[in-house]
């Protein structure tokens, strides 16, 4: 069961990496609804060289895009890809509860503006604490093998909270 409604917004990036393990349905699970912004719906649709995650996109109905009431809030942000921008823009706007994201300057700016953060292996971890998967280590695992690049300390770090590092 999802917890109590919140305002969750994820990146591109979270949404991608856990449909490429098949485990989408993590974020239904914990959040019941996910919003993003409309740059993050574009990167997710054109799912890179191997349309990764457009097609499960399409069918998370539980997924929303909420376009920003001030575009320009995101311009401000710059130094970060549109993507990442418009989930800060956005989650300030709506006063989120929580976002999504894994790129390193993000998170940075995120935490900046005092948003709480999550990321793919939060996701994952708090998904093995609510008895939704039984490990983590075979998922961070295949993420690896399919290219999606996380920090080995970060990495190293959850697997020990996991109870399997």
């Amino acid at each position: 069961m999802p917890e109590q409604p919140r305002l969750v917004i994820s990146n591109a990036t979270p949404i991608i990496a856990l449909a490429l393990i098949d485990q989408l349905q993590l974020l239904r699970h914990l959040y019941d609804k996910i919003l993003i912004p409309p740059a993050v719906q574009a990167e997710v649709l054109a799912g890179g060289a191997r349309g990764i995650g457009s097609e499960e996109f399409r069918q998370a109905s539980w997924i929303q895009t909420q376009p920003l009431e001030d575009p320009r809030r995101a311009d401000l942000l710059s130094d970060l890809d549109r993507g990442e921008a418009e989930v800060i823009a956005l989650a300030q706007e709506i006063k989120a509860d929580l976002v999504i994201i894994d790129e390193r300057l993000g998170r940075r700016h995120a935490k900046r503006v005092g948003l709480t953060l999550t990321g793919t292996l939060g996701i994952l971890l708090k998904a093995k604490e609510r008895h939704f998967v039984s490990a983590i280590k075979p998922l961070i695992d295949q993420l690896y093998k399919d290219g999606i690049h996380l920090s080995v300390s970060v990495i190293a770090e959850v697997l020990k909270l996991a109870g399997e590092g």
